[in-house]
């Protein structure tokens, strides 16, 4: 296929919004729901996109649709060519309305208990009338969230990927992730306890395939042990809390939350394979609101403070 084919005036933006609902979806049906439009309209505009495009984008089958290598490939730029212009909408509306915005920031764990709420708290006292919406989900879920436009930025910890050159990272700074209790939990009472010596107590995991269970299970690994079978995988910061408050359970948590919380307490047993770098993840190459870079600025500004408190724990650890 020529690409100047997708210039010359039959690919329309409704073509790809179609494109995208359908692949978000997995249902020709289920994308007409979402759009509120009938299935022949949806289907008429996919026939439409597969002979501009001389190529089918999704294979077709009795539970639904699922994309083709073709179908892949243009739906990720698809979703950069929506999510861009979102933001120039979103961008150019600020700008005709003063300090009048809306960011909308993933989050998971690290980052949320104090680099966040402290960003934000500084940015609505300057801009009171920008609105900030927090996403709080895995990190792939807000990979996802991210390449789509539907999140500005995700603050949390960073991993070596760049997502094959689809995001950039800012290091904002680095944050031991320690084993956590409650005050005055048994092992507490421990003196330099092992892992060993923790295993029989419940546990608070990471959900499963994110960066941080890995490196939590290549701990048990390197020391010879299972995974504790008396275990619970959370993402909820405030479920967590609850659960290392009222119970016997341990968890791996960023040191900043024990640290502004007299209710947790943080073991000795170190965690020598956990990363520690915490920062801000943005799309590549995306242009970024005046809210959105206000923030950003904001972020920097309470990381360089934090990096001040951490140093007596960087030192001890």
């Amino acid at each position: 296929m020529d690409p100047e084919r997708l210039l010359d005036g039959r690919l329309k933006l409704r073509h790809l919004v179609l494109l995208t609902t359908i692949a978000e979806h997995g249902s020709v049906m289920r994308a007409a729901e979402h759009l509120r439009v009938t299935q022949p309209v949806v289907t008429r505009g996919l026939r439409e996109l597969e002979a501009i495009l001389g190529a089918e984008v999704f294979d077709r089958g009795p539970r639904g649709v699922t994309p083709t290598v073709c179908g892949e490939a243009f739906i990720e730029h698809a979703q950069v060519v929506l999510a861009h212009i979102r933001k120039a909408g979103q961008h150019v509306a600020e700008l005709t309305s003063g300090q009048v915005g809306t960011v909308t920031v993933g989050t998971h764990l690290a980052g949320a208990g104090l680099l966040l709420p402290k960003a934000i708290t500084r940015l609505k006292r300057e801009r009171p009338k920008v609105t900030v919406v927090v996403k709080e989900a895995p990190p792939d879920v807000l990979l996802a969230d991210l390449m789509a436009g539907q999140v500005d930025l995700t603050v949390g910890r960073l991993n070596a990927s760049d997502h094959g050159g689809r995001t950039r990272q800012i290091q904002l700074y680095s944050e031991p992730v320690k084993l956590v209790t409650r005050a005055g939990h048994p092992a507490q009472a421990l003196d330099a306890p092992r892992l060993a010596d923790l295993t029989h107590f419940p546990w608070s995991l990471p959900v499963a395939n994110t960066s941080l269970r890995r490196e939590v299970e290549r701990v048990f690994f390197e020391a010879e042990l299972p995974l504790p079978e008396d275990r619970v995988e959370c993402t909820s910061i405030l479920t967590l809390r609850t659960l290392l408050e009222e119970s016997d359970t341990v968890a791996t948590l960023p040191v900043l939350i024990p640290q502004r919380d007299d209710r947790l307490a943080v073991l000795p047993t170190p965690l020598p394979s956990v990363s520690r770098l915490v920062g801000v993840t943005l799309p590549h190459e995306r242009a970024h609101s005046p809210s959105t870079q206000a923030l950003l600025q904001h972020l920097r500004d309470v990381a360089a403070e934090i990096r001040v408190m951490l140093r007596p724990a960087a030192d001890a650890g």
